[in-house]
């Protein structure tokens, strides 16, 4: 009988160590996300104003020369 609990107690123990390690997983995802965004938001700009300036100056690549 004490086996049994044993071995429940350690398959909780086991239980809550992925419970943990997933909620590590689910706030570094979040934290990921929001530091995406931030240089999503820092990068926005620039892209628009280099995406203004392709006008007929500027060569063209190797491979769009056809």
């Amino acid at each position: 009988m004490t086996w049994i609990f044993v071995s429940a107690g350690l398959g909780v123990a086991g239980l809550v160590v992925l419970g943990i390690a997933g909620a590590r997983v689910v706030a570094a995802a979040r934290n990921l996300k929001r530091e995406i965004a931030a240089a999503q938001a820092q990068l926005e700009p620039r892209r628009a104003r280099l995406a203004g300036q392709g006008g007929e100056t500027s060569p063209q690549a190797a491979y769009d020369r056809g």
